[in-house]
């Protein structure tokens, strides 16, 4: 899913369906017009391989913000990488 992006930093967040955290990462992406791609790695085998990689876990969300990869759901952190106002 994308939404308007305000930034230039590309926003990837690898989430499940039932995870209450992601949920709340993407709508608070959207509510500040954070573009950003979504990836399902309950389902999509090839994300969640590259999640593990990146991460060395399973949990999430992990959200990647240009060059900077954060697990689990920081908005402090988010609108500081961002440069948007929490």
């Amino acid at each position: 899913m994308d939404t308007n992006n305000t930034t230039t930093s590309h926003v990837e967040i690898y989430s499940t369906e039932s995870c209450h955290f992601c949920h709340m990462a993407k709508e608070w992406m959207a509510a500040k017009g954070v573009s950003y791609s979504d990836y399902n790695v309950g389902k999509d085998a090839q994300k969640r391989q590259e999640m593990v990689e990146m991460t060395g876990q399973l949990g999430v969300p992990v959200i990647k913000i240009g060059d900077e990869v954060m697990i689990g759901f920081n908005p402090d952190q988010m609108a500081k990488l961002l440069g948007v106002a929490n």
